[in-house]
C-alpha cells in the first residue's frame, strides 16, 4: 500500500465487512431460532462470519504492516 488513502479505504472496507459478519451472525442467529431451522444451518451462519472476520483481521493486519513500514 503505497498511499494513506489507500490504507484509509481498505481499512473502511474491513469495518464494513465486520459489520455485515455481525450482522449475519446475529440475523442468521435469530432467524434460524424464529424459523426452526436445522442447526447445520447455524453452523453455516457461524461459519459465514468467522470467514467475514478472518478476512478483516487480515487486511487490517496489512494495512497495520504497511504503516509500521512507512514510519507512522
Amino acid at each position: 500500500m503505497r498511499n494513506k488513502k489507500a490504507e484509509q479505504k481498505q481499512a473502511r472496507l474491513a469495518s464494513y465487512v465486520m459489520l455485515a459478519s455481525v450482522v449475519v451472525f446475529m440475523g442468521g442467529s435469530w432467524l434460524g431460532g424464529q424459523l426452526g431451522l436445522p442447526v447445520r444451518y447455524a453452523f453455516l451462519f457461524d461459519l459465514i462470519a468467522m470467514a467475514g472476520f478472518a478476512f478483516a483481521m487480515i487486511v487490517l493486519f496489512r494495512v497495520w504492516r504497511a504503516r509500521q513500514h512507512n514510519g507512522e
